[in-house]
């Protein structure tokens, strides 16, 4: 799923800290940033807020995180009409 209008990145790193599994940001030309790892994390929101999140994709291990991740995204669409 794309990242899009992700203004509160303290609110996106709670998400993440709350998912069980792993939860990774990859940007369009390659990398991979696993956001349960500390210092990923610094890297990625870097590039989240440098890019706005536009190019990046957020992915999940597990079914139950990639639905709590599509939840807060709906949410910031819902805040952004």
């Amino acid at each position: 799923m794309r990242l899009t209008n992700v203004k509160d990145v303290q609110k996106f790193i709670k998400v993440v800290d709350d998912c069980e599994h792993d939860v990774y940001l990859r940007s369009l030309e390659g990398d991979v940033f696993n956001l349960k790892s500390s210092m990923s994390q610094y890297i990625a929101i870097g590039r989240l807020i440098e890019e706005s999140g536009d190019s990046l994709e957020l992915f999940a291990d597990s079914k139950e995180d990639e639905a709590r991740l599509i939840q807060f995204l709906c949410e910031l669409d819902d805040e952004v009409k």
